[in-house]
This record gives C-alpha cells, structure tokens and sequence, in this order.
C-alpha cells in the first residue's frame, strides 16, 4: 500500500491551484510552484517532480515547506529585488565624469555594461544619461588640421569664387582620383533577394589601376573627365587643355586644386604663360574639404567603384566614362553654404550672401 501523500488538499485550496495552472495571464511560476504542489498532493515522488518540471529537488523542497507553513500565502515570491537607482544630477553628474575617464583594463572606452558595473549601477541608468547627453563612446570622428600659414587668406579665396563667383567667367574644381582598380570577382555576384543582400566571392582578380581627372563645373554640376594609366604632370596639363577646349575661347576660367606637386611644375608655369585667361586657386593644405570635386568623388566610390566589378582597365575606364555622361544630363551643382565667415575666415567679399 503506498504511503499517503504529506500534502493534503482541501477542496476549495485544490481548486485555486488548478486555477493558476490554467491561468494564462499570472506569472509562468506561480503556475509552475501550483502544478508542484498538485504533484505532491497527488503521491508524485520527488524523482518525478523534477523530472516533470525540469527543476531541482531544492526547488521542491522550499515550495512545499512553504506550503505546509502558510498554505497558499507562501507560494508567493520573497524576494525583493534590487533597491532602485534613481536618476538624480548627482548620480548624471558622476556617471558623466565617469564616462570621461579612460577604464583602468587598459581598453580605450567604456561601454554601457562596463561603466555600470564599474559604478555599481544600472546599465540601462548608464544608456539613459549618455542618451540624454548626446555621449557615444563608442563612436569617433576623424578630422585633419590644416598647418598652412596662409590658411585664411587662401580659405576666403576659395570660399570666395564658390559663394561670389567672378561674372562671365568659368569656376572648376579639379582633382585627380588616383590608383582606381580593376577588380574582378573570381566567383559569380549572387544578387540581392528579399531576406537576402547581394553577395560578393571574397576572392579577387587585380587588372591593374587608373588615375581619373575630374573637374567640376561649381555653376552647372557638369562634370569633364579622363582616365589615364598615370596622373604625370604631362597628363594633367593635357587636362586642363580639355578645360580650357570645353568654354568659349577667351573665356576666363578659375581652377581650384589641391597642392600636388604635378600642379606646380614648370610644364604647368608655361601652360598658365600661354593661357592667361587661366587662374589656379590652391586650397590650403590638408584641406580637401575645401574642394567641391571632392564631393563628387565620393559619389562615383558609393555608386559605381566600391561595388564594381571590373573586367579589364578598358571595362574600368568605360564604366566611369559612361557614369560621368549620365550625371550630367541632368547635374546638380553643389550649394556650398558657411554660417559665419567672420567667425574663423576673413577676407571674404562683403557682398557674399552668406546662408
């Protein structure tokens, strides 16, 4: 005869257990410590208890010593938690100061988890205050500070022919794009798919690289270029040849570039001799930032050569030919604004609407 069970159930306390168990909307415990004491109440062993609830034998132990004490009363849960944090300008104050120290493990930021741990508070205490304080660690900027003496001078004449260009004359921006490879997949490109995003072989073929001339017109948006096997001092005064071809003969033509030395050679001296209706204008060094052209080179590297896949420079050169004929049939040039000349660069005209 097998022994009774030590947990005897009235009618009524039987009926609430098996009402929790059935329960959809009470916590998934409180219907799992119910089932537990059904199980005791109905004979089950201890072995088959566990086995049943996936749960240890200490579990069953303290829910039915708690039972047996209080009844229903000590199936609830008595644990209290954490005490809250509360988010006041002392705890910001000394997370923020916090943030602005480098951790002691030798790493270069703090996450979320770090710094919480490190404080002894809450990580998502940590996310509101830098969220609210518009701090990402994890994130950096890059910047490159320009050590030309003339940086104002040569700044405000850049800014200058951008915002306050000279009337019946021609304004370009003309840099090189150098060492452009011809890349080939050695394995097929699976294209996108909904669910799924295009797909490159990681292994490539090199055909070898160009150099691209490009010159923006600031007025129109259009853009000359050339591909060539080598941006020479040669190869770039053959360009701005092609400049000087594409405007009306006579016409004066403003060129803005970087401080390469293929820009300053005695070939290019005797080409500006030649054209004097030709004006270079140097942007400051280390200031690409300054030269509209860079712009649009950034364009062509998103849309066509990042991704592109390459069969021969041949098909390289093509394929950039062909993007530059499509931007312009409908250019757009670039609107260069600047909040507040007065505030870094002097020199600009005083008729220059400044947006």
């Amino acid at each position: 005869m097998p022994p009774k069970p030590e947990v005897v159930l009235t009618r009524p306390i039987r009926e609430a257990l098996e009402l929790r168990v059935r329960s959809r909307s009470s916590r998934a415990d409180d219907a799992r410590k119910a089932r537990l004491i059904l199980m005791l109440a109905d004979g089950e062993t201890f072995d088959a208890i566990v086995e049943g609830l996936s749960c240890s034998p200490t579990y069953v132990s303290r829910w039915k010593k708690r039972f047996l004490e209080d009844s229903l009363a000590g199936l609830h849960s008595r644990h209290l938690g954490k005490v809250a944090k509360v988010l006041t300008p002392k705890m910001e104050g000394r997370i923020l100061a916090a943030t602005r120290r480098k951790p002691a493990d030798g790493s270069t930021h703090w996450t979320t988890r770090k710094l919480a741990k490190h404080l002894g508070v809450s990580h998502m205490l940590v996310h509101r205050v830098w969220a609210r304080a518009g701090i990402k660690p994890q994130s950096i900027r890059r910047y490159m500070l320009s050590d030309d003496p003339d940086f104002e001078a040569k700044a405000a004449d850049v800014i200058g022919l951008y915002l306050n260009p000279p009337q019946h004359a021609a304004v370009f921006c003309v840099d090189e794009k150098s060492h452009i490879q011809a890349l080939d997949r050695l394995d097929p490109v699976l294209p996108l798919s909904p669910g799924r995003l295009e797909r490159h072989g990681f292994e490539y073929y090199r055909h070898g690289t160009l150099s691209l001339f490009a010159a923006l017109n600031t007025r129109t948006g259009k853009v000359l270029g050339e591909t060539v096997e080598r941006h020479t001092s040669e190869d770039f005064v053959a360009f701005l040849g092609t400049i000087v071809a594409s405007e009306s003969k006579g016409k004066e033509i403003h060129i803005v570039l970087d401080n390469l030395s293929t820009h300053k050679t005695r070939r290019v001296q005797q080409f500006l001799a030649d054209h004097p209706k030709v004006h270079l204008h140097f942007t400051p060094t280390y200031s690409s930032w300054l030269n509209q052209v860079e712009n649009w080179f950034s364009k062509i590297e998103r849309d066509l050569i990042a991704r592109g896949i390459f069969t021969s420079k041949g098909d390289l050169a093509r394929k950039i030919m062909r993007y530059i004929k499509h931007h312009n049939v409908a250019p757009k040039p670039i609107r260069w604004t600047y909040s507040n000349p007065e505030r870094r660069i002097r020199g600009i005209s005083s008729t220059v609407t400044v947006h």
